[in-house]
């Protein structure tokens, strides 16, 4: 199978009630606008644009239809949704303006409102713009923590985190209430409320595995807090309770190293336009998740309308586009990252990995070439240009990267597990299995639970009939850790047929295929497996769709013997068929 690329941005999702609505879309070759004479023309080509997602266009094609139907409340609407999807906000008003009575929309059309008069500091305003006559749980927390910005920029703290810690909703509520609360007190001066609001938030863990990432941001922006009161120990405690929530993160490293080093330290948000930015921020990126990134992304361009600089919002845009296959747009967004950003490194990896997305190896292999000379000792950069290398299936090229990896690795820990698994996977790839073995086993060494280490060693002692036993062993809990990811179903109902078991093997091929039905290599599994307990015509039909889901060439080419032939009695074979043994586990990799 080919090697998946590393992907180090990942939505984080809430359990909100909220129903996103809209179609997945696919980024295609935008396509030069034309003049169109018609209403219906000009409609059609605007919503074809936008399920393209080119959105240039679509703006371009609403226009020229809203020329037809000036007074057309849907145009209006799709046009200034259309608008502020692309960063265009300031264009947006003027609807935002037509639709701001218009109950259906007043969510997005209030808002935007808001947000201008928040830029302009006109406070009074900015909270007359926040009533909604229809609120969802959604709207009622936005809207309700703008209003405490809002009342905070008029002068009236106390007042403002009153009124945010009084918000009624779901029990979800708590965190986003008790962090904007703990800001606003703190931008307030109102310092004792804030260390109680801070700590109050951090100590909800609770509610931190449902919204990490902003509860990580409340536990930066309460280190922050400590730091500038003095309480330096205490302000590094809270980075390391953090740092045992998620580890790695970027900001939290550059914020402990500017504390111990005695620097400023400056808050999180620093006025109401940044706090109303941020709320924004924290629902956006707790709501993304596969299907929603149009709706998103619509907050996501508010908080940066809001904060132009935002690296938190830029990255989370990028993100946003890269799960909607525009790579040119993410890559957009992570040369707009400033450089003394804790997140300019995750960018620029990124950034490669979209170059090369986009096909532009020779540029993807140059850029990140550049990191990893720049920064030997960060290992993130390695592994992104062995993910290029990779795809490229330049495996050689691959095990001497990761051998300079190593290298540099004095004193191995447990987060380095990833070098050498991508390490045994290229001297796997080369056929150097002695290179390879050991690589895995030092990769559980120091990660002893990597689901996807133990499949990929199981799978390849199944497929060299070795250690069976253990392989098995190694497999089944792979599933058990991941029971939904289908490629280890696959890989443990292969090691079942590899072993003869095939009513075992069928049973776990047919859940991988339900799982995973797209991919060839496991409906050809599937169908090997039918053929041996006797369902032909189930196994020819598998193996037709494989063959129609365009595999490898040399997979392909196996299939394509099948369908004429069917498999050999096993006492010729001796349950060794050919062409399931060249596809290999799927180089996947954790964030």
């Amino acid at each position: 199978m080919p090697h998946q690329r590393i992907r180090w941005l990942a939505g984080l999702t809430v359990a909100t009630g909220l129903a996103l609505c809209g179609p997945v879309v696919v980024a295609k070759e935008a396509s030069k606008p034309i003049e169109i004479t018609s209403f219906s023309g000009a409609y059609l080509a605007a919503r074809v644009a936008e399920g393209d997602n080119d959105l240039d266009s679509a703006i371009i094609y609403y226009k020229q239809a809203l020329a037809f139907a000036p007074d057309d409340v849907q145009l209006q609407q799709s046009l200034m949704l259309t608008l502020i999807a692309q960063g265009r906000f300031d264009e947006s008003l003027p609807y935002a303006d037509k639709l701001k009575e218009v109950p259906d929309i007043e969510r997005f059309s209030r808002l935007a409102l808001a947000v201008d008069t928040f830029r302009k500091k006109d406070y009074p305003k900015a909270e007359y713009w926040l009533k909604l006559s229809l609120q969802a749980d959604l709207d009622r927390l936005i809207s309700g923590v703008m209003t405490g910005w809002a009342r905070l920029g008029a002068g009236h703290g106390n007042d403002a985190a009153a009124y945010v810690g009084k918000l009624k909703g779901p029990e979800w509520f708590d965190l986003f209430k008790s962090y904007h609360r703990a800001l606003i007190a703190d931008a307030a001066g109102l310092k004792d409320k804030a260390a109680e609001a801070y700590k109050a938030t951090v100590d909800n863990t609770a509610a931190g595995g449902a919204a990490p990432e902003t509860w990580l941001r409340s536990a930066e922006a309460y280190a922050r807090f400590l730091a500038r009161e003095g309480r330096k120990d205490e302000a590094l405690a809270v980075l390391d309770q953090s740092e045992a929530f998620v580890t790695g993160r970027a900001e939290i490293e550059a914020l402990r190293e500017r504390i111990e080093k005695g620097e400023e330290i400056a808050p999180m948000v620093s006025g109401p336009a940044d706090g109303a930015a941020e709320i924004l921020i924290n629902l956006a990126t707790a709501l993304n998740r596969g299907g929603g990134e149009p709706f998103v992304r619509l907050y996501l361009e508010y908080a940066l309308a809001l904060k132009p600089n935002s690296d938190v919002a830029l990255v989370q845009l990028a993100g946003v586009a890269e799960q909607m296959k525009d790579g040119e747009r993410a890559i957009s967004y992570y040369k707009r990252i400033a450089d003394d950003s804790p997140l300019k490194q995750v960018a620029e990896l990124q950034l490669g990995l979209n170059l090369a997305d986009l096909g532009r190896n020779d540029e993807a292999i140059a850029h990140l070439k550049a990191l990893v000379e720049a920064q030997p000792d960060e290992m993130r950069g390695y592994l992104a240009l062995g993910g290029v290398y990779g795809a490229k299936q330049n495996f050689r090229a691959s095990a001497e990267l990761y051998d300079k990896a190593v290298e540099r690795l004095k004193d191995p820990q447990p987060e380095d597990w990833n070098i050498f698994y991508q390490r045994g996977i290229a001297y796997e790839r080369l056929k150097e299995w002695t290179r390879a073995e050991p690589n895995f086993r030092k990769a559980l060494e120091l990660n002893p639970d990597q689901p996807q280490v133990m499949n990929y060693l199981g799978y390849s002692w199944v497929d060299k009939n070795m250690n069976l036993d253990e392989a098995l062993e190694m497999i089944q809990k792979a599933v058990e850790l991941r029971p939904s990811d289908g490629y280890i179903v696959d890989s443990l109902g292969w090691a079942y047929y590899k072993l003869g078991r095939f009513e075992d093997a069928v049973r776990e091929l047919e859940r991988a295929v339900s799982l995973r039905p797209e991919d060839p290599v496991l409906n050809d599994h599937l169908g090997d497996a039918y053929w041996r307990v006797g369902r032909r015509l189930e196994a020819t039909f598998q193996w037709s769709y494989a063959r129609d889901l365009e595999p490898e060439p040399d997979v392909l080419a196996e299939v394509e013997k099948k369908l004429q032939k069917g498999l050999p009695p096993i006492e010729t074979n001796t349950a060794q068929d050919t062409a399931a043994s060249k596809s290999k586990p799927p180089a996947q990799q954790d964030d």
